[in-house]
């Protein structure tokens, strides 16, 4: 009896497990930023901005560079916001 219930729960443990991470990226709202640059990024060096999802506690751009860096930058910057604005206009 007592190796049946012990097979049960490894059973259901590794199940649990294999599911686990499914259910996680179903209901993860994506990357947000916790720490964020004070600084000004030239925009020749800017080649992507993003929104952080709107679940995320602080609403933030990551801003990606050519060196393959993403940088997280306050909504409420101002450089931060032109530059979303003209990201927006080049992919129109």
């Amino acid at each position: 009896m007592k190796t049946t219930v012990g097979l049960l729960l490894l059973l259901l443990t590794v199940y649990y497990c294999a599911a686990a991470p499914q259910a996680f990226l179903q209901i993860s709202p994506g990357q947000c930023c916790f720490k964020f640059f004070t600084g000004r990024i030239p925009p020749k060096k800017i080649v992507s901005v993003i929104k952080t999802h709107s679940a995320c506690l602080e609403k933030a751009f990551v801003i990606g560079t050519a060196a393959g860096k993403h940088i997280c930058v306050s909504q409420s910057v101002t450089w931060a916001q032109e530059a979303f604005k003209q990201q927006q206009i080049g992919d129109e």
